[in-house]
């Protein structure tokens, strides 16, 4: 019985108004007297799926790139490998022209033609620097002060140190790669030149 009770209030009531019928809904399906001020932020519904990034063609690894945007544009590295959504892996080498192990996305590089061997490159240290969370920073554990805010231009900020375990990575991708590139000549001369465009000239007729 009383779970029939709770369906009927559920469901309302039924009243004669004149020669119809009108049903009466139960309190608790009735509009509410409360609205939120600000809506309410609902998740977006995405209905396309997150494709796998397609590299081109002539980003194959081993491929000697140059780098139009950042901090390092104009810069020749050598592309190691491809990550996901279309960021690349990629070296100076560091000796060579400065460029650490760093990535780059795809859409602000060039492919040349010149490649090199990478079959004497250590493939777990590799692995090791494309991982997920191997370039992601270090929080800071200690906060600012008052007193450390106002003598910020009284002292010269520190310099960020690299971390040992990041430099012995460089070193032995570095090393194995330089070997490569002391046997083709001039190819150290190339990588450590600046490409940089000069008044008259057609980037759309150069052979890459």
């Amino acid at each position: 019985m009383s779970a029939t009770q709770g369906s009927d209030k559920a469901a309302g009531k039924t009243k004669k108004f004149g020669k119809g019928e009108r049903e009466i809904p139960h309190h608790s399906q009735k509009a509410k007297k409360y609205y939120p001020a600000e809506d309410e932020s609902k998740p977006r519904k995405v209905r396309k799926s997150v494709k796998p990034a397609k590299p081109r063609a002539t980003l194959q690894p081993g491929a000697i790139l140059i780098i139009l945007a950042g901090r390092f544009r104009g810069k020749r590295v050598v592309l190691l490998k491809h990550l996901a959504q279309g960021v690349l892996l990629v070296t100076g080498p560091f000796r060579v022209n400065g460029v650490p192990l760093r990535r780059v996305n795809a859409r602000y590089v060039i492919a040349t033609k010149q490649k090199v061997d990478l079959s004497g490159i250590d493939e777990k240290t590799v692995e090791k620097v494309s991982e997920d969370g191997y370039f992601t920073r270090e929080k800071k554990q200690d906060k600012q002060g008052e007193e450390a805010f106002f003598k910020q231009g009284e002292k010269l900020e520190k310099k960020k140190k690299i971390t040992s375990a990041r430099a012995e990575d460089q070193k032995t991708v570095d090393k194995a790669l330089l070997k490569t590139l002391k046997e083709e000549e001039h190819l150290l001369a190339y990588l450590a030149s600046t490409f940089s465009l000069r008044k008259g000239d057609r980037p759309h007729e150069m052979q890459w």
